[in-house]
């Protein structure tokens, strides 16, 4: 079997091609990237993945690639992902994230495919829901609260049209908050880590971590065991359904900055830097993931604890090299 992640230089593309690779070793992994992807996060895989330089924009080059690798399976990974960016550059990130998606799906009719595949929509569609809303169904109102929100659910919704109009075997899937090592800096929880792996350095000598907004409730799950629930997607899910999936560790962003400085070898503060609340925010996610897990018998099976550690060694690490 063939399959190609989109994305694969990020966090969930990395590790998607280490769960496929680790427990489907008959499975070809190809992966799309462009010319300024960074590579950090696949490094260790350069030899055991075939990588091609295609950009969503740009139907023909997708084209070519899927003409080249026919694959079974597509994991639709790749987006502009950071909800903050969007406030500065909605016109792009509904570019990227909306008819980036249209031409994936269209290149693969153009060149007479039939693939499985996962369209990566978020969580972040529901927008602001209320307490007699929780936990957050499928069948919830879409209720966008930024620009990324507004791309994702234009996201979703081309796939479903896609998949009642033509036959494009899409399967949607609305992750809650999913984290872990290779996480990029701009989000919360690896900023927090980044920072208190440089006051454990001795780079911020006011042992100071900048924040945002702590009072959000989220539902955290571990990039891996997503991952494991997106292979599962694929191959037990039928094609034009939607599942959200989520972990199931629920807290506050400030509870989640807590473990992190419990987890610090020296003691660290915090104060909020107004740079960072976003102009309107999503504050209570809180997900319903039965029915995926009726269909799939998946469960997380990471402990948020491990998570963070894991997280907070990796910042470690990437701070240790930057220093050598």
């Amino acid at each position: 079997m063939k399959i190609l992640i989109t994305g694969i230089s990020g966090m969930v593309g990395s590790h998607l091609a280490d769960y496929v690779l680790a427990n489907h070793p008959d499975v070809e992994v190809h992966g799309i990237v462009r010319w300024r992807s960074r590579e950090e996060s696949i490094a260790h895989l350069m030899d055991r993945v075939t990588l091609h330089h295609a950009d969503l924009h740009d139907l023909n080059s997708l084209a070519v690639v899927m003409g080249k690798v026919r694959p079974e399976r597509i994991f639709h990974l790749a987006a502009q992902s950071y909800v903050m960016d969007s406030f500065t550059a909605p016109a792009d990130t509904l570019a990227v994230n909306v008819i980036g998606t249209t031409n994936l799906m269209d290149a693969t009719r153009l060149v007479g495919i039939d693939p499985l595949i996962h369209i990566c929509s978020s969580s972040e569609v529901y927008g602001q829901v209320t307490e007699d809303e929780l936990p957050i169904r499928e069948t919830n109102p879409l209720r966008p609260a930024s620009p990324y929100a507004v791309s994702k659910v234009g996201e979703d919704m081309i796939a479903y049209q896609y998949h009642a109009s033509y036959g494009v075997k899409a399967i949607r899937t609305r992750m809650f908050t999913h984290t872990g090592p290779r996480r990029g800096d701009v989000f919360a929880e690896s900023a927090f880590a980044k920072q208190i792996a440089e006051i454990e350095a001795g780079m911020r000598p006011d042992n100071v971590i900048r924040v945002g907004n702590l009072d959000s409730v989220r539902t955290f799950a571990d990039v891996r065991d997503a991952v494991r629930a997106y292979w599962l997607l694929l191959e037990k899910c039928p094609p034009g359904e939607v599942y959200n999936i989520g972990g199931n560790r629920t807290m506050t962003v400030g509870e989640m900055l807590e473990v992190l400085k419990g987890l610090a070898t020296c003691e660290v503060r915090h104060e909020v830097d107004p740079a960072l609340i976003r102009p309107s925010d999503v504050t209570l996610q809180i997900p319903d993931i039965s029915k995926f897990q009726d269909v799939t018998g998946w469960q997380p099976e990471i402990s948020f604890e491990t998570t963070m550690r894991d997280l907070l060694d990796y910042q470690r690490a990437r701070v240790r090299r930057a220093q050598a």
